[in-house]
């Protein structure tokens, strides 16, 4: 659940915690967990997880932007937590985690599919015509996916930039350099 880097912020108030998590997830390129109601006094945890350079971005500007309209309790961020904190953090008193389902509790995890298999699928969308909608476009939920995972700089799908990256680790980054110089 979480990969790289935890960010918590305790904020008196609803409102105040919810400035937090706004600014805080359009400041840096991280995901809102949810936020946990504590027992007493009124205090709201923001909690975030990302890059643990963007989760301190992150931490910073909602605790800046709370601080305006409420009073920050506590600010913090644990740059690789352990496994075991998982059961900590996304507990059911969280809102905005999803509840899994009984369905996938009682169904075992498919394997995955050999790579042979994908192949011819990924040679049909290479032969689409560009600027073109197929009509069974919508039925694909993988796009909004893909479209995440490539770099939007080039739009190359074998770039393993993603948005948020540093343009330099764009491969079309001294391509696109030298039309700017």
């Amino acid at each position: 659940m979480i990969k790289n880097s935890l960010g918590l912020i305790e904020v008196v108030g609803l409102a105040g915690a919810l400035e937090a998590a706004d600014a805080a997830v359009k400041a840096a390129n991280v995901r809102l967990l949810g936020y946990e109601l504590t027992k007493g006094g009124g205090m709201v945890v923001i909690k975030l997880h990302g890059d643990v350079g963007a989760v301190k971005a992150a931490v910073e500007a909602g605790t800046a932007a709370a601080r305006k309209i409420s009073r920050i309790v506590s600010a913090h961020v644990i740059a690789r937590p352990h496994n075991d904190l998982a059961g900590i953090v996304a507990t059911k008193d969280t809102v905005g985690l999803p509840k899994p389902s009984k369905a996938a509790k009682a169904v075992p995890a498919a394997p995955a599919e050999p790579a042979a298999k994908l192949q011819p699928e990924l040679t049909l969308a290479a032969g689409a015509v560009p600027g073109r909608q197929e009509e069974n476009s919508g039925a694909e939920p993988d796009t909004a996916k893909k479209k995440d995972e490539i770099c939007n700089l080039c739009g190359d799908p074998e770039c393993s930039r993603k948005k948020g990256d540093p343009k330099v680790t764009c491969i079309h980054y001294d391509k696109h350099n030298k039309e700017d110089e």
